[in-house]
């Protein structure tokens, strides 16, 4: 096993030690911290999306920053904006929070389409413009965003642009009765999450980043996602298919997962596995309301993958 195996494992298993009984969950955050992406978790409250944001913060040596998103919030108050200095007779550009290495969005969809927009430089490419200038982000820089599915009420649904810049959507779901009695028992103590300590540096995750980029994908395996990829764009019950974009993300992520598996290679099965978190959010289904949209996307992609052909 590499070094950089070894530091994977061990940030899952100190992401583990919080989250409990939810691998798949920890496995696709770290999926996404690895691509380079960033992570849009869509679920009820109280099921540890915070939660999971505060544990991979907490287990990497790196600047942490949350964002409450409320209805008032400008875009100012996330990139920063320039100040008048009167002894100087100049102004100063003030950086705003997104200047950091992992933002937690918390409760994104509760502000509006303007400061959302804010955030999409900055997703794809790492930067962000204020008053015609423009500023680096330090790498590595990786949004957890988290939103409830359930309170309509006073949110706003995010466009698909901005989904788009999300590698993964995944849920949590609630925890079998078994982890939750741990639950309960882990936090007799107090907070499990303010005890955990780091165990991954920036230097390392970058070298871990650049080692999973190595990670070789057949041309059959590309076809595969093609494939894939092509179907959603002439699905008949689809308005919107996966942009190339998509296809991009699908290729780093499946990269990813062969890594976390410790194999160099990628099998047809890592493609099925992440297919619907990394797919299903970039597809709009026709003439359906939001309620609709989540559980029907994912249907549309598990039917398209049972209906493409698997390389041998």
């Amino acid at each position: 096993m590499s070094d950089e195996n070894s530091l994977v494992q061990a940030l899952e298993r100190s992401i583990a030690g919080v989250l409990l009984g939810k691998p798949e969950p920890i496995r696709l955050a770290v999926v996404a911290l690895l691509a380079e992406g960033h992570l849009l978790i869509e679920d009820a409250p109280g099921v540890g999306k915070t939660l999971l944001a505060k544990a991979i913060s907490k287990s990497l040596d790196c600047k942490f920053t949350r964002l409450q998103f409320t209805p008032d919030m400008l875009p100012s108050d996330i990139l920063g904006s320039s100040v008048y200095l009167p002894n100087l007779g100049d102004f100063e550009f003030r950086r705003g929070p997104i200047f950091t290495n992992i933002l937690l969005a918390d409760e994104i969809n509760r502000t509006t389409p303007r400061t959302q927009s804010a955030l999409l430089e900055a997703m794809n490419e790492g930067q962000v413009s204020v008053e015609g200038r423009t500023y680096p982000l330090e790498p590595p820089f990786f949004v957890l965003a988290t939103q409830n599915p359930h309170e309509y009420e006073g949110t706003y649904p995010l466009p698909e642009n901005q989904l788009d810049r999300f590698c993964i959507c995944t849920d949590i779901g609630y925890p079998d009765r078994a982890h939750e009695m741990q639950i309960l028992e882990a936090h007799r103590a107090g907070e499990i999450v303010d005890r955990l300590q780091p165990v991954l540096n920036a230097d390392q995750l970058k070298r871990v980043q650049a080692v999973a980029r190595e990670v070789k994908v057949h041309p059959s395996i590309n076809s595969y996602m093609l494939d894939i990829v092509a179907a959603t764009r002439t699905h008949e019950e689809l308005d919107l298919g996966v942009s190339t974009r998509g296809a991009i993300v699908l290729f780093r992520a499946v990269q990813c997962l062969a890594f976390l598996e410790s194999r160099n290679f990628v099998i047809p099965d890592d493609v099925k596995r992440l297919a619907v978190p990394v797919l299903a959010h970039r597809i709009v289904c026709r003439g359906l309301v939001r309620e609709g949209q989540r559980d029907r996307s994912r249907a549309v992609i598990r039917q398209i993958l049972q209906k493409t052909p698997v390389p041998a």
